[in-house]
């Protein structure tokens, strides 16, 4: 019920949601990713949005499969990409080919904690050894609808005990950083960098 309402909510507001996100600048936290990954292979784009990461990342001479569970939302990304995007929703979703990476930037805090233990776990079999996989979640500890869409917060501790959990995942990286965008500084992110091994 949850999920649907939020893939609601960006299907009903993909234009605005892509134009105010598209000139984000996330090339810091892009370019730390990037240096983390083995030298080839895919990077899954998981919530693509606008397509944004996806065409930096392809900038950045990586092969790129984007995914994104709203119709409209994976519309536009394919036409700023000119290629594919993926709809699917994640929490069913399985990658055909072995990963270098995993970008899920803001996208897996739309499911509950479940399902994100869940997807993550499923998800990081397709990381090769060595293979990047990073989310972000804003910082905190709420869970609900907020902003007419489902919200999972995470601070350090409870982010570290889900992945934790998953076999053959670790973290190698956790860091607080505020929101790229002028509107949105007071708002605190946490960043995961998880590796497979």
């Amino acid at each position: 019920m949850t999920q649907n309402l939020t893939l609601q909510f960006y299907n009903d507001n993909s234009e605005s949601y892509a134009s105010s996100t598209i000139c984000a600048d996330m090339s810091r936290l892009c370019d730390e990713f990037l240096s983390l990954l083995p030298a080839d292979g895919t990077v899954l784009d998981l919530g693509c949005g606008s397509g944004r990461d996806s065409k930096y990342f392809l900038s950045h001479g990586r092969n790129v499969i984007s995914v994104d569970g709203s119709k409209e939302l994976c519309r536009l990304a394919g036409e700023f990409l000119g290629h594919q995007v993926i709809c699917s929703d994640f929490r069913t979703y399985t990658p055909r080919e072995s990963l270098a990476g995993i970008w899920a930037s803001a996208s897996l805090l739309h499911l509950e904690e479940d399902d994100i233990m869940q997807v993550a776990e499923r998800l990081s079999r397709s990381l090769v050894d060595g293979g990047i996989f990073y989310m972000s979640f804003k910082h905190g500890s709420f869970s609900g609808i907020r902003d007419g869409r489902h919200y999972t917060d995470f601070d350090e501790e409870r982010i570290t005990r889900i992945i934790n959990n998953i076999e053959r995942l670790k973290i190698i990286r956790l860091k607080i950083s505020e929101d790229v965008r002028n509107d949105f500084k007071s708002q605190k992110w946490l960043n995961v960098f998880c590796m497979r091994h």
